[in-house]
């Protein structure tokens, strides 16, 4: 149920980056000028931050959606969705771990 839960909650918190994303995007076409504050408004330490829980979201959202395909489309899906589980949570974890490390090495290492 957890899974259920976290991949509900990824999708509203990509869904409103992406909403976020367009919306600086086209002011580029209104004013480069505010574009250009709006870009550097995001070049601090806890965007940086933000950033980790991004990619967090977009990682367990992807590979917990691959999941929920097996689930649904392999026979066998049901029978090993708790292990899937684990297994979306372990690959998770050994993908996050080195880029956590690296990109806080380039936030707060210039």
């Amino acid at each position: 149920m957890w899974s259920w839960v976290a991949h509900r909650i990824t999708g509203v918190v990509i869904f409103f980056f992406l909403f976020a994303h367009v919306i600086d995007t086209a002011m580029v076409r209104v004013s480069p000028e505010a574009y250009n504050k709006a870009v550097e408004a995001y070049k601090n330490p806890i965007v940086g931050v933000m950033e980790i829980g991004l990619v967090a979201a977009i990682l367990f959202h992807a590979l917990n959606g691959v999941r929920i395909i097996l689930v649904d489309f392999w026979s066998q899906g049901p029978r090993y969705q708790k292990q899937m589980a684990y297994g979306v949570i372990g690959v998770w974890l050994v993908l996050m771990v080195p880029f956590v490390i690296r990109h806080l090495t380039n936030v707060f290492g210039h």
